[in-house]
């Protein structure tokens, strides 16, 4: 499978560029990333001597291999002339194919731990790929903080540390998520589009950004400016309602910025705006794809 390329979603999190990078190595293929890196995900790969994956922003005429992701709107261009070999995932299926093709979706934190746990005999002799998934797993579980966090990701983790040598699970993780959680120096583009995504829901399009912070104070000063760059995402891409999540992973809980009619925000979340106001703060929400994604597509629904 020499030719065949594994890519994870555009604005791609450390999660998509690990697993990507992970998997490549493993089953003898190439790596590519869909997008720029963020400073947690640099942190991973140079923590463990791991190589930055090639940037790919068309995959036209090569075979394909998706990692963390499998919905349209977030596949790499050029797609429809490729041909998808497979598919690893923890994400719901929302893909087709013509043809019969690997798929293996397991409802677990991250991409990084279905890798773990498949190729766990060969990453024993493996500490640096071992450490960077585990990197990935604690990223996307937020430390096991989650809601999508499951007992078999704990597990995996503990096997990944062992090999990795990694002796305390929670300071590493912390130290994962603190390498991009300053805003300080981001541009507003950075903090949005970081981990970035587009769903067609019921026929409605949304994108929805989500970012950690270890400072929510820090929001305070970029509040006008995230709102209005929402607005600008709104305009340019004729979406119905867009979001951003800045999810505090010290208090655990979020503050939901969006541009587009606030009655959808309400009757989702089951939250009340004062009038003018452009986000709300929602205790214990962490999670776009367990807390974000599936309220926003009920009230889709049955609209």
């Amino acid at each position: 499978m020499e030719k065949v390329i594994v890519i994870g979603h555009k604005s791609p999190d450390t999660d998509s560029v690990v697993s990507a990078v992970a998997l490549a190595e493993l089953m003898r293929c190439k790596a590519a990333r869909a997008g720029e890196l963020n400073k947690e995900t640099e942190f991973v790969l140079n923590r463990f001597n791991l190589p930055v994956p090639e940037l790919v922003t068309d995959i036209s005429g090569n075979k394909v291999f998706l990692v963390d992701h499998n919905e349209q709107t977030q596949i790499v261009d050029g797609i429809e002339n490729a041909e998808i070999v497979g598919v690893i995932d923890h994400h719901k299926i929302q893909f087709s194919t013509s043809k019969p093709v690997y798929l293996h979706f397991e409802p677990v934190g991250s991409t990084a731990s279905i890798i773990g746990k498949l190729y766990i005999g060969q990453l024993e002799n493996n500490p640096n790929l071992a450490g960077a998934l585990l990197g990935a797993l604690l990223s996307d579980t937020v430390i096991f903080k989650s809601p999508t966090t499951t007992d078999e990701d704990k597990l995996i983790a503990g096997n990944l540390a062992k090999i990795a040598g990694i002796t305390d699970i929670q300071a590493f993780g912390l130290e994962v998520k603190k390498a991009n959680a300053s805003l300080k120096d981001k541009t507003i583009e950075q903090i949005v589009k970081a981990d970035y995504k587009d769903f067609d829901m019921a026929g409605n399009s949304v994108g929805i950004g989500q970012t950690e912070v270890v400072d929510m104070s820090e929001l305070v000063e970029k509040y006008n400016d995230i709102v209005s760059y929402l607005d600008g995402i709104m305009q340019k891409d004729g979406h119905r309602i867009v979001f951003f999540a800045a999810t505090d992973i010290v208090n655990e809980g979020s503050e939901l910025f969006f541009s587009g009619d606030k009655t959808i925000v309400e009757k989702a979340f089951g939250v009340s705006i004062p009038e003018g106001k452009r986000s709300i703060y929602i205790p214990g929400l962490m999670s776009r794809k367990k807390q974000i994604v599936p309220p926003l597509e009920e009230y889709f629904k049955h609209q």
